[in-house]
């Protein structure tokens, strides 16, 4: 039986086991998963925070991960400034990046959610308004999300997963995790 592991990723985590290469340590998964066998089916960069998925089972691992079997990987993105119909709209439609045009995003205004509080903090300007949306995907390119509020005029701020597929967050705080059956 497969073993799968979701885990709630706290901000300034590397999405790995080993800090390969750094002079000073950096925080990674073996801070918080001391079960043996299991990698990650995806990334989330260090400066993102949430859902990240675990697993022994490498089919399951490519069914996650690759982008040709379009998992959806939702999204709640506080973004600096005011958010536009027209700027949804071009996050619906699909945007170029440098790396080519992105595949069509479900994009909608989202409620301040009830997040725990990030450490640090994320930083507050009284001049620039900021909103929250809920942003979900279907492929995954490196930092993509970031990229394509940025390319539509809103800088990310913080970016948290709430699901990917069928599994989501529920109620894991920062540095939890769980075992599901699959």
């Amino acid at each position: 039986m497969s073993r799968l592991i979701l885990f709630n990723k706290p901000y300034g985590v590397l999405s790995q086991f080993t800090d390969r290469g750094t002079e000073s340590a950096r925080s990674t998964l073996s801070d918080y998963i001391t079960v043996p066998g299991v990698y990650p089916a995806g990334r989330l960069d260090r400066d993102s925070e949430g859902l990240l998925l675990l697993t022994d089972d490498g089919r399951l691992q490519a069914r996650i991960a690759d982008p040709r079997y379009k998992m959806a990987k939702t999204y709640l993105v506080q973004v600096e400034g005011a958010v536009s119909e027209e700027a949804l709209n071009a996050l619906r439609a699909g945007v170029t990046l440098k790396d080519g045009p992105t595949r069509p995003a479900q994009a909608e205004p989202a409620a301040d959610p009830d997040l725990w509080p990030r450490d640090p903090p994320v930083r507050y300007r009284k001049s620039v308004p900021d909103c929250w949306l809920r942003l979900t995907i279907r492929e995954g390119r490196n930092r993509q999300v970031r990229r394509m509020t940025a390319a539509v005029g809103h800088p990310t701020l913080r970016l948290v997963r709430e699901s990917i597929g069928e599994w989501s967050l529920n109620d894991l705080q920062p540095g939890e995790w769980r075992e599901v059956t699959v």
